[in-house]
């Protein structure tokens, strides 16, 4: 009798451990404005190519609502026609070609094309940390439209969103050794201004950019137009292995 107890009991254990493990299954999604209705002619491009968690868990629910929010967020133009509080990406896509419709009936002389770009997609994946790459693209009239890239980062068994803090056990550390790779790479003079070839860090100190996420064996640094540069310089990017940063990471990642 006790046998037949024991054997469950020690399996279980190496079950759980299994199962809790269980990868992400990621599916590819997409959205365009020909699935509005009213849209079969008139309408701006809209093009969204985003992921989802294929499953029914709480760490998909709340990766996914972090997902939705991004692309809602990306098409509000902060006008009273588009809606930052949209239930979903149908209803902020209505939102985006709305403000083109009203736009385009105030200035009928001007020939405006409004498009916007959006996509999410998975650039790294371990046991432990999820990082998805968010990038927009936007035109609303004007000499040029505005695109910007962000990084998400999610604990891979919880879904909780990660921040900086949660993923480097010393920040400031990080840093400096950042700041000694982002020297070499632009050819910035070790005991020299940062700003001495042209960058706008603010007070003439560095700093991590908005965006730090992981793919493939690297961390990649992004720091978007009019971050610390102009526009015509465009994104500016640091990537660093994560073979060579591995003392400042609070997540083991193989």
């Amino acid at each position: 009798m006790t046998k037949r107890i024991f054997l469950p009991l020690l399996f279980f254990p190496l079950f759980f451990a299994c199962k809790k493990e269980q990868p992400l299954l990621i599916k590819s999604m997409n959205f365009s404005e020909k699935q509005l209705s009213g849209c079969d002619t008139g309408c701006p491009e809209i093009t969204i190519n985003y992921v989802e968690v294929d499953e029914q868990s709480d760490r998909s629910d709340k990766i996914n609502e972090a997902i939705e929010a991004f692309v809602i967020d990306a098409l509000y133009l902060g006008d009273e026609l588009s809606d930052p509080s949209s239930k979903d990406i149908t209803e902020a896509a209505d939102g985006f070609v709305n403000m083109y419709r009203t736009h385009s009936a105030e200035f009928p002389d001007m020939q405006l094309e409004y498009f916007a770009e959006i996509s999410v997609s998975e650039v790294y994946q371990s046991p432990l940390l999820l990082s998805l790459e968010m990038r927009q693209y936007l035109f609303t009239g004007g000499a040029h439209g505005y695109g910007a890239t962000y990084f998400a980062n999610f604990d891979s068994q919880t879904g909780d969103e990660l921040n900086n803090e949660d993923i480097f056990t010393d920040i400031e550390a990080f840093t400096d050794f950042a700041e000694v790779a982002f020297r070499k790479e632009y050819k910035i003079p070790e005991n020299g201004s940062i700003n001495a070839t042209g960058f706008w860090f603010e007070d003439d100190k560095f700093h991590l950019p908005e965006s730090i996420g992981f793919e493939g064996n690297n961390v990649v640094m992004i720091y978007n137009q009019y971050d610390i540069a102009s526009y015509a310089a465009g994104p500016i990017e640091l990537q660093l292995a994560i073979s060579k940063i591995k003392p400042f990471l609070a997540i083991n990642l193989q």
